[in-house]
């Protein structure tokens, strides 16, 4: 398994360890078939997609019983490296790209997730509730919250109040500002240190 995940997660179970080092071949082996990473990506699968993706982790602690829902999932970046650490926790992965959903299907399976559902539907169309929303930049902020907002319930039970938590890159100021709730935002690299993060941030926004 790749060192730069038991490098901020040492606490991993044999269970996570094993999953995470199968990530790689699987998605290589995927994606010869679909195109669903860049093959410059795939150099740095751990870097760019799996830690990139654990990042939540390191400003939410999800509890046992939490329903997330990753909207516009692709390949399932951020939720199935979230559901590997979360093995209690819900995810739910939607994308209106069929292809998409055929890969995060088939990966969660053999990989043994029972926490993973998935859904091929585009956004508007989704009516569950969830706690919380998470999502790698599929759209502009403001589209993205419009669209999603309508599927947070207000019930948590977590540290931090329901709401999105959005994977985005640059400068994130114009965005911000046509957001009327408060947003936090966590830049990556105080976490992580690879180079790849200098840029990247964390936007979450309570309900």
């Amino acid at each position: 398994m790749s060192e730069f995940i038991l490098k901020y997660f040492p606490h991993l179970s044999d269970i996570q360890k094993d999953r995470f080092s199968m990530l790689k071949g699987m998605y290589d082996r995927w994606n010869s078939m679909i195109n669903i990473i860049s093959r410059k990506d795939m150099d740095n699968f751990y870097i760019h997609h799996v830690l990139h993706s654990l990042s939540i982790a390191k400003v939410i602690d999800f509890l046992p019983g939490t329903s997330i829902i990753d909207i516009g999932t692709g390949g399932g970046f951020p939720g199935i490296p979230l559901a590997i650490l979360f093995p209690d926790s819900e995810f739910t992965m939607i994308d209106s790209i069929g292809k998409k959903i055929k890969v995060v299907r088939a990966v969660s399976d053999e990989l043994g997730l029972k926490n993973v559902t998935t859904i091929h539907k585009r956004i508007e169309d989704e009516t569950g509730k969830y706690q919380f929303v998470i999502s790698r930049a599929v759209t502009g902020l403001q589209e993205f919250v419009s669209l999603s907002s309508k599927n947070i319930t207000p019930v948590g039970i977590n540290s931090l109040r329901n709401g999105i938590f959005y994977l985005k890159g640059g400068d994130l100021t114009e965005e911000l500002s046509s957001i009327t709730r408060k947003a936090t935002v966590w830049q990556i690299k105080d976490f992580f240190k690879e180079p790849y993060f200098e840029t990247k941030v964390i936007v979450y926004l309570p309900v």
